[in-house]
């Protein structure tokens, strides 16, 4: 609850928290002089909202050299931790580990499971994004879908991006924040295979033949969960 407590404090001024926002959907590390410039504000100011955002380990930062000569730089990221606000405090990752733990020892059947539970929540997820008179998806125009896609994908956490290949049957995806990352750390193929499952499910509903690729995985030490996705409208 204190940490909680530090937490709402650091975000309760507004530029601090578009600080945070901007941050977030930079994927990126950041200067103090990019957020001064960024929000108009002196670099002095920047950092004391940056060093805030340290202080509650919302940013971790290191000194790098910039290869310029001088000072090395200092550069601001994303902390690996979750933050968690739960008014009262309510602990769903430790709820999440029973029922990942309790599936894992049901062993390929229990694996089966969660496989094809995650899948149907990706369904879930867009059918709950498409309008009532949306019943034929096939009327529904490429960028309608990719508009679908990323807006759910935004709101799942995930820091999405998206591109596609001219004739439209290719969509290049990325994920730069992981929401089971935590989870992942410990049981890396069932929770992955859970969360391609989840997003094969998700373009699923959309496309009529859908084929998902993974590329690259933050598990593995990459940048962003990335996928190549072939699709047929």
């Amino acid at each position: 609850m204190e940490q909680t407590l530090k937490i709402t404090n650091v975000l309760s001024d507004p530029t601090r928290y578009y600080i945070y926002q901007y941050i977030t959907k930079r994927h990126s590390e950041v200067t103090v002089q990019e957020i001064a410039d960024e929000f108009k504000i002196h670099p002095n100011v920047a950092r004391l909202h940056l060093s805030k955002l340290e202080d509650v380990n919302m940013l971790v930062s290191e000194a790098k050299k910039t290869g310029k000569g001088g000072r090395p730089s200092r550069l601001y990221r994303l902390s690996d931790d979750v933050v968690q606000l739960f008014f009262p405090f309510r602990d769903y990752q430790l709820l999440a580990k029973v029922a990942i733990q309790s599936m894992m020892k049901l062993g390929e059947a229990g694996k089966e499971a969660l496989f094809d539970t995650g899948k149907a929540f990706g369904q879930e997820i867009i059918d709950s994004q498409l309008h009532p008179n949306d019943t034929q998806t096939t009327a529904l125009s490429f960028e309608h879908k990719l508009k679908i896609l990323k807006d759910s994908a935004t709101t799942l956490g995930f820091h999405p991006e998206f591109e596609h290949n001219e004739d439209r049957t290719i969509i290049f995806f990325q994920i730069f924040n992981c929401p089971f990352k935590e989870l992942a750390d410990k049981h890396t193929d069932a929770i992955c295979g859970m969360h391609y499952a989840f997003l094969h499910g998700m373009f699923e509903v959309l496309f009529n033949n859908v084929k998902l690729i993974e590329k690259d995985n933050i598990i593995h030490g990459c940048d962003s969960c990335s996928y190549q996705v072939k699709v047929t409208n």
